[in-house]
């Protein structure tokens, strides 16, 4: 008589935990379609709105370098890698980005980047800052783009730290304190004026 009872609990047990489930689900999809999901940020603002962000950058590639004396050397860098943007007004959150560059120890570097994200969408700037080295200060400048970022306009400054430097010229390195802003939607920036 025992095993018959705790077969009915069994049983009864059963029918109320599957008609809770049952019952709880419409209730849970309701719920989840009234609230939409997590919300997140728009990712291009309206033309004229600034959108600050900060960042990291890693890139490898190549240099090239020309000795020029002791103390002077000239190179030309060419770097891929991953910008990763951060804050509730980024532009974009993941972009390939790409370096091309000349640096010179004794004046400097000057270079051009662009940045594509998941569609295909390019934002293009002009690099200029100190002699590309670990610890160096490069700011660039938003020169406009293509797509959602066509007529992008402003700047941005990060530290350049190398990670590794071989003898063959294989590089790579990462950004520290990249932060910046953005205006998408006025007129693009020319280089002259661009500073």
């Amino acid at each position: 008589m025992g095993s018959v009872t705790a077969a009915c609990q069994l049983r009864l047990r059963r029918v109320t935990v599957t008609t809770s489930i049952r019952t709880t689900w419409p209730a849970l999809a309701l719920l989840l379609a009234a609230c939409g999901g997590p919300a997140r940020p728009s990712e291009v603002s309206a033309a004229g709105e600034w959108r600050t962000f900060e960042g990291s950058w890693t890139a490898s590639g190549t240099r090239t370098t020309l000795e020029m004396g002791a103390d002077h050397r000239a190179s030309v860098v060419h770097m891929n890698g991953s910008l990763l943007l951060a804050g509730e007004n980024r532009p974009g959150v993941g972009f390939r980005a790409e370096i091309v560059g000349f640096t010179d120890s004794l004046s400097g570097f000057v270079g051009r980047s662009v940045w594509t994200d998941e569609r295909g969408d390019q934002v293009f700037s002009e690099l200029k800052g100190e002699s590309v080295g670990t610890g160096n200060r490069i700011a660039g400048t938003f020169l406009g783009g293509t797509g959602r970022y066509v007529g992008a306009t402003g700047g941005y400054e990060f530290e350049w730290q190398y990670l590794l430097t071989a003898e063959d010229g294989a590089v790579s390195g990462r950004t520290a304190g990249l932060k910046g802003r953005v205006r998408v939607g006025g007129p693009p920036a020319s280089p002259s004026s661009a500073g």
